[in-house]
């Protein structure tokens, strides 16, 4: 005979509940029948998951083995659920995002009439902070981080990645002449950030390694800042494919040594809480951004 799902969530249950009459308040039975469910599936599993005795429970090797697995399932299985009633139902409710304003600029709002043609009953409130935000503290659902993530206890979803241009406008270059090395630079208008010192490392080869470190002439807070004083001809800047994307096309920003440019491509996340399932908008919303941000991951 086959272990039965009721059978994995009563032990489950035990096991988080730490003890046998915990789990039957929990689930609604007696003790007696919550302790007959173990027995019946050790005995179909022909092996000992818990030893008991009238003041503690601790798991077996096999126990432990069979707890974490047994949790995969139950929760692969109300996923499952949640998906299939999910598509019986429209999104709806308030929808919080968080991310830098360049990031919320460029890669997000020109695409927000889309998204409410397909979602209307999705309330959306957009807020932009350059720095990293308590989610709890900030009553935010879903927040958008670029670069690597420091080690938390959120729930991550990769959305893409982006190259990274050294960039100035013509001119600037006119005016000042154009870097053929990297060495070069240590003459130029350096336009960098105040914070998160990592920004300040350029994706350069040179006969030390792939990373160029500067020295700002300019820092400024925001990406979107140096965007603008680089299209002002202030200077040479570092910024992401997606928020310059469209500059570069036109004409407004020039590649500069991209022959020595290492290929580095800044990790786009998105970070939530997920206590249980994630909410539908959210799941939606990331689907949706995911879709559009495609073309970084190529």
């Amino acid at each position: 005979m086959k272990a039965r799902s009721d059978e994995l969530q009563i032990f489950v249950c035990v096991i988080e509940c730490g003890s046998i009459s915990a789990a039957a308040e929990q689930v609604g039975q007696t003790p007696s029948a919550v302790s007959r469910t173990l027995s019946r599936l050790e005995a179909k599993l022909d092996t000992t998951l818990i030893n008991r005795t009238t003041r503690r429970m601790d798991l077996t090797e096999e126990g432990k083995y069979f707890f974490e697995r047994a949790k995969v399932i139950l929760e692969q299985m109300d996923d499952l659920e949640e998906r299939l009633s999910s598509r019986q139902q429209t999104p709806s409710g308030r929808l919080r995002i968080n991310a830098a304003s360049p990031f919320m600029l460029h890669a997000i709002v020109p695409y927000i009439a889309e998204f409410r043609g397909l979602y209307p009953d999705i309330q959306l409130e957009l807020n932009s902070n350059d720095l990293i935000i308590d989610l709890l503290e900030q009553s935010t659902d879903i927040a958008i981080r670029i670069g690597a993530l420091a080690d938390s206890t959120l729930h991550a979803r990769s959305l893409g990645c982006s190259p990274l241009h050294i960039l100035a406008s013509p001119a600037y270059l006119e005016q000042h002449g154009t870097p053929t090395t990297v060495a070069e630079l240590a003459g130029h208008s350096l336009l960098g950030f105040t914070h998160t010192e990592t920004l300040n490392h350029w994706p350069l080869r040179h006969v030390h390694g792939d990373r160029w470190q500067i020295q700002p002439s300019v820092a400024a807070s925001s990406g979107e800042t140096l965007r603008q004083l680089a299209l002002e001809g202030q200077g040479i800047t570092c910024l992401s494919d997606f928020m310059t994307a469209q500059d570069i096309k036109s004409g407004r920003l020039i590649p500069v040594l991209a022959e020595f440019n290492s290929g580095y491509r800044q990790p786009i996340n998105a970070v939530y809480y997920r206590n249980s399932q994630l909410a539908l908008r959210i799941q939606c919303f990331l689907d949706f951004i995911q879709g559009k941000l495609a073309s970084y991951a190529s």
